[in-house]
């Protein structure tokens, strides 16, 4: 019976982990300038009947999400810092779509030096994971060499048009809400910095690994799963984030369904994005596993929408289904490596030693 006791204390408490929401101050401008940055571009595209054009640009509108709450001059600087990033990540990504051998090292690469600086810069959550799934999108897009230029234009305008609606938005928000500190940079922190973003990133290059050795047909969903997973603060926090992503991921696949089973053209596909990104921004800071459920059908559209029509709706969420679990999982062993006492003090023993000594903290 004590046995029994338990188990139900634990299901109790790790459903009261799902059901949980968080407080939050957000308010409804941020959500719709979120909209804006990753809409006005897919609009553009779907106006000139090339929405595949506008899906790229609006991985730029992504920059958007990483205008951080301090004054101005700051915010601008760091808002700028993260577009030119996306846009070097989702260049190297494409350059790597013609050499296959390099998908595994350059975008383990990437994972570990985004993951460096996003910590060492106290950059706000989402992180690194914008960054990694460009790159990643970015070496499985099928494009010829001669388009490279044309791509990497489309995502660099909008990212800068990302950085124009988050000016504005700052002239707005800093009216009516007080600016925070700009983070103050201290020494840099080997454990946290240099070792967990060490671990995040051969993670994240094993994930791939995993997803082509079983010939997924989407691999790069894969690591972006892992490390959205391994991310967490905490191994509560990566259980968490786990269970919550396949949970959303499973739920949100049916709303996914539902959304591909429309007769969309351009236009409606265009305002179906900029719909869920509103309600994703709106609920992320409140509940994940909710905004999972969400995420699910817009990152499919982004991935999928320039070939509606050309593959079945089952296929396509079949295989979304089986990257989130596989990449969770392999986030969920990242973060057992991550939160453990053992395995830091005898593999960060080895790291250091390869690490100069005037660098740590």
């Amino acid at each position: 019976m004590m046995g029994w006791g338990r188990f139900q204390a634990l299901l109790r408490r790790e459903i009261h982990h799902l059901v949980t929401f968080n407080a939050s101050d957000r308010r409804w401008p941020m959500p719709f300038c979120a909209a804006l940055a990753m809409g006005l571009p897919l609009l553009v595209g779907a106006w000139f009947n090339r929405l595949d054009y506008g899906l790229v640009s609006s991985m730029g509108g992504l920059t958007f999400l990483y205008l951080p709450a301090t004054p101005l001059a700051h915010r601008m600087v760091a808002v700028m810092a993260s577009a030119f990033g996306l846009c070097a990540c989702y260049i190297l990504g494409v350059m790597t779509h013609f050499m296959p051998l390099l998908f595994v090292p350059v975008l383990t690469f990437i994972a570990i030096v985004v993951s460096m600086l996003c910590r060492h810069f106290a950059v706000a959550p989402p992180g690194s994971l914008f960054f990694v799934m460009a790159a990643a999108i970015g070496a499985y897009s099928p494009i010829e060499l001669l388009q490279i230029p044309t791509f990497v234009g489309l995502i660099s305008m909008g990212s800068l048009l990302a950085c124009l609606i988050g000016f504005f938005y700052s002239l707005y928000t800093l009216r009516v809400t007080a600016p925070q500190p700009v983070p103050q940079l201290g020494p840099l922190n080997f454990d946290f910095v240099v070792f967990d973003s060490l671990v995040i990133g051969v993670f994240v290059g094993i994930s791939l690994v995993l997803a082509e050795l079983f010939q997924l047909e989407r691999p790069y969903w894969v690591p972006v799963s892992c490390l959205a997973v391994i991310q967490g603060a905490s191994l509560r926090a990566v259980w968490n984030k786990q269970m919550h992503r396949i949970a959303g991921t499973g739920i949100g696949l049916v709303l996914a369904w539902g959304v591909l089973m429309l007769p969309l053209d351009r236009w409606s596909v265009s305002l179906m994005m900029m719909a869920l990104a509103f309600v994703i921004e709106t609920l992320i800071v409140r509940h994940y596993g909710l905004a999972v459920v969400f995420i699910t059908p817009l990152t499919i559209l982004l991935a999928d929408a320039a070939q509606l029509g050309q593959t079945m709706p089952s296929a396509i969420l079949e295989a979304r289904l089986v990257d989130t679990v596989l990449g969770s999982l392999v986030g969920l062993a990242g973060g057992l490596c991550l939160h453990s006492p053992a395995f830091r003090d005898r593999v960060g023993r080895q790291v250091r030693r390869l690490w100069p000594s005037r660098s740590a903290s």
